[in-house]
């Protein structure tokens, strides 16, 4: 069978554009497909561009257009690889994580969890002995799924990949799973919003496949510059490197007493080294230490240090050399949830990397980044999650503090203290009084982050607005009274009522990735980095200026399908710059 055959077996089924269709890949050994109650099985020993069957994916991608159904992103990537960039996806990890919380979504907890099986029994796979043979003896180990309704282990764990008549199996296992997740989510009357968030954060793992294969530009020139301007060239040995560390600590510990011995890299030891100079404080945090730079010399010398250590350590030369390929492309493995409240992480540092090295992000020659920033994202979500028409109201102004400062009778930088404290469970300190300012003048929205804070705090789950779990441990048993260390129950409650509004942020920003992502296909432009609520774009220079208008298009057009009807306005700053760092903020 060829690439026409395999486009007509599937239409021939009856497979449309945005039907469900199961495809597993398994490179050496072939493809296999599901859809409409059929499959197929097709031997392949070669994954590159344009060999089959892979060629025969690219071919009902163009034609049929349907929906994959991906057990997990790790074929997204396969396919990417290959040359092959599906539209849209079902991903059945993804969307196990939205339904049932956490990040663990191997095969046999995500069909255990499909089929209404108690995840707790889903199998091990153990050292074959005589205690496992006779686990087994119920039935054939190249049937996947067990008298019990689990899946084997051996299954699960890869013997999926083993034929192509296997991979053909696995793909049928992979359409059922899907019906049932979809089941799962119709019938989540209460979660209205569940089936479109499903979608969007399978099209979220798309994204990421695509991030891990394609890579940050980066100049490497640019990039050891700037490093050596914190620590100096590439050190000869790690004996250099070593004497390095102990003159930058000297820098530091020159501004106190002679003899004086502290490890700079322990905050518990600095923080006992500042008190002893008369300056007390909660934590070592660089924003704390800030506030107090001018107390003491060795305060600054500190801040200081620690860019320095950062940058000779965690973003330095090995770190270059790990991660940033001689294509000039940072890479690492990107996922579209972190298993919490749903937010995208990346490792290679691409989420926590220093503003100091944005200046070596530039754009390849012919093209430009389009940059855009969400604005005041977290309280915008806020005024629709909770309902709250008062805060709705205040949220049609760009910059929507100024009008709850002048209801609560304060000026701006205190509003603002006061409503991202509200939703960070920040209760003391600057902004208190206005707190409680807060709770008279929009009380719906302060109920609802209440809400969710008990329910937190008394080990209840959450949903977000767009359906996650977001999960809270266990309870303890009736009866039972399950001891914890005090104030447990209270950083819960900060945790949930930030879990609703940081869940809920992520989701609009993914649909707005995806919705973005799909507008600039076809123009030569990528999506290049997810930064929390910050988007990057490489875009060819000659479509730069159409790309800023697809992105700010593409928000109101996420914002619309995230929340139907909303008043609420979400506004997004964007630029076209070569280099990273010349985009405001």
């Amino acid at each position: 069978m060829d690439a026409p055959d395999l486009v007509d077996a599937l239409t021939s089924a009856g497979v449309g554009r945005g039907d469900p269709v199961a495809l597993v890949v398994k490179p050496g050994v072939g493809i296999g497909v599901a859809g409409s109650g059929r499959a197929w099985a097709f031997a392949g020993v070669d994954d590159g561009p344009g060999s089959w069957p892979l060629s025969g994916v690219a071919a009902v991608e163009v034609a049929v257009r349907p929906r994959w159904v991906l057990w997990s992103a790790e074929t997204a990537v396969i396919l990417i690889r290959a040359g092959i960039r599906p539209a849209i996806a079902w991903d059945l990890a993804a969307v196990h994580r939205l339904l049932f919380g956490g990040w663990p979504a191997d095969a046999g907890r995500v069909w255990a969890a499909a089929h209404g099986l108690a995840v707790e029994g889903v199998p091990l796979l153990r050292p074959a002995d005589l205690f496992s043979s006779l686990d087994d003896a119920d039935g054939d180990l190249g049937v996947p799924v067990r008298a019990d309704g689990y899946l084997r282990a051996e299954w699960a764990a890869g013997a999926w990949g083993e034929s192509p008549e296997r991979l053909r199996t696995w793909a049928e296992l992979a359409e059922e799973v899907a019906a049932r997740q979809l089941a799962y989510l119709t019938a989540a009357t209460d979660r209205p919003m569940a089936l479109a968030t499903a979608r969007s954060e399978s099209g979220a793992e798309l994204l990421c496949a695509e991030l891990t294969v394609d890579g940050l530009p980066m100049d490497r020139v640019a990039a050891e510059s700037i490093i050596a301007g914190y620590v100096g060239p590439r050190p000869r040995d790690e004996g250099e490197a070593a004497e390095r560390r102990v003159a930058r600590d000297a820098d530091v510990l020159r501004h106190v007493a002679p003899g004086v011995e502290v490890d700079l890299r322990s905050t518990a030891q600095v923080k006992v080294l500042l008190g002893r100079l008369g300056i007390e404080v909660a934590d070592t945090r660089a924003w704390r230490l800030r506030e107090i730079e001018d107390r003491h010399p060795v305060v600054g010398a500190l801040l200081a240090w620690r860019k320095a250590e950062r940058m000779g350590t965690t973003y330095g030369y090995r770190w270059l050399d790990e991660h940033l390929g001689a294509d000039g492309r940072l890479r690492g493995e990107w996922s579209g949830s972190d298993g919490a409240a749903g937010r995208m992480t990346a490792s290679a540092g691409l989420h926590s990397m220093p503003a100091e090295l944005r200046p070596a992000v530039i754009a390849e020659a012919g093209m430009a980044f389009v940059r855009a920033d969400l604005g005041q994202i977290e309280p915008r979500v806020l005024a629709v999650v909770s309902g709250d028409q008062a805060l709705a109201v205040a949220a049609r102004e760009d910059d929507m503090y100024a009008p709850v400062a002048a209801q609560l009778g304060v000026d701006r930088t205190t509003a603002k203290t006061a409503v991202l404290g509200a939703m960070y469970g920040a209760s003391t300190g600057h902004g208190a009084q206005a707190l409680r300012r807060l709770e008279a003048g929009y009380p719906v929205a302060m109920g609802y982050l209440s809400r969710a804070a008990q329910h937190a705090a008394a080990r209840q789950d959450l949903r977000t607005y767009g359906g996650r779990l977001v999960r809270m441990g266990p309870a303890a048993p009736a009866g039972v009274a399950e001891p914890e260390a005090p104030g447990a129950a209270a950083a819960r409650g900060r945790y949930g009522r930030n879990a609703v509004i940081q869940g809920a942020a992520a989701e609009l920003f993914k649909m707005w990735a995806v919705t973005v992502r799909a507008r600039i296909s076809g123009m030569g432009a990528r999506i290049v980095l997810c930064l929390h609520d910050e988007l990057l774009v490489h875009a060819p220079r000659e479509h730069a200026a159409t790309v800023a208008q697809l992105l700010d298009a593409g928000l109101d057009e996420a914002v619309h399908r995230w929340a139907p009807g909303t008043a609420v306005r979400f506004l997004a700053d964007i630029a076209v710059v070569t280099r990273w760092s010349d985009a405001k903020g």
